[in-house]
């Protein structure tokens, strides 16, 4: 059965669907040492999901530096608490990897954002935003883009929280750990679909 996408999906119809949830395995990461045995995780998987978390300011011409860098296998996330480690050199051989595929959403800012904390030479990163357009899709969040591929939402409830919190509260790893587990699902899919052709394509004008 052909699998029916959107040219774009209409916003109204997302908080009545399922909600999608990472039920994996969930570490934090807040040292050096651990950030070591992590990567030498995370470079023997074929494929990651990448995204990262900023406090948020309410002051206007304050910002903070990127908090949170989540990156997710199938079944298993590590979320980098950046405020407490910096980049080390675990987490920049990480990024400067060039065989593992990390994907993600809006890359460029994230990358962005981590240069603000030490220099590196972006490795293998997989931008979802510049591969959608191939089939037709005009989404770009990553909340249209799960609900058109899966007809699940995912939660952006806790998305403006304190991401240097001494503690992160459950909600905020499970969030984290699903925003980058995501971005896997859907590529994987998007790759399927252009393999196979096994889709249709609705034009809408949802704004």
């Amino acid at each position: 059965m052909e699998k029916v996408i959107y040219s774009k999906f209409d916003k109204k119809d997302i908080p009545a669907l399922p909600r999608a949830v990472f039920g994996g395995r969930i570490f934090v990461i807040d040292t050096e040492a651990d950030a070591e045995k992590a990567v030498i995780y995370l470079l023997s998987q074929d494929i990651l999901g990448i995204d990262t978390e900023t406090r948020p300011s309410f002051k206007k011409g304050h910002s903070h530096e990127v908090a949170l860098l989540q990156v997710s296998t199938h079944d298993t996330c590590f979320l980098f608490r950046l405020n407490r480690t910096g980049l080390t050199p675990a987490i920049i051989r990480l990024l400067e990897d060039i065989r593992v595929p990390k994907i993600g959403l809006s890359l460029k800012d994230d990358i962005l954002s981590l240069h603000r904390r030490a220099d590196f030479r972006p490795g293998k990163f997989i931008d979802i935003q510049k591969h959608v357009g191939e089939l037709g899709v005009e989404d770009l969040s990553l909340q249209k883009l799960y609900a058109n591929f899966f007809h699940q939402k995912i939660s952006k409830t806790v998305r403006l929280s304190n991401w240097e919190t001494d503690v992160l509260s459950d909600s905020q790893k499970l969030y984290a750990a699903t925003d980058a587990w995501a971005c896997i699902n859907i590529y994987e899919e998007l790759c399927r679909l252009e393999r196979t052709g096994d889709y249709t394509l609705v034009k809408t004008d949802e704004q």
